[in-house]
């Protein structure tokens, strides 16, 4: 039983006719040769729209000011030793 093929995916070749003696063959390209590229648009502008988020996070850190609390990594760090200290 064939199993069947996805929607997009080039068709079995037809049976082709014999070329006549009098017109010489023209060589073409099967399908399987072309690559078709469609992207949806949301595979062109989430990019776009994370790489420019990044640029104005960048841009936008002459203002930052050092945190004045200890890094919570720190202090799960600290402790998950005093735990394994008991």
């Amino acid at each position: 039983m064939p199993v069947p093929a996805h929607p997009r995916s080039p068709r079995p070749a037809r049976s082709r006719r014999p070329v006549p003696a009098h017109r010489p063959a023209i060589s073409r390209r099967p399908a399987a040769d072309r690559v078709e590229i469609r992207l949806p648009w949301w595979a062109v502008a989430l990019p776009a729209v994370a790489f420019a988020a990044l640029l104005i996070m960048i841009t936008g850190s002459g203002q930052a000011q050092a945190a004045t609390a200890e890094p919570a990594l720190g202090q799960l760090i600290e402790r998950t030793l005093h735990l394994l200290s008991r």
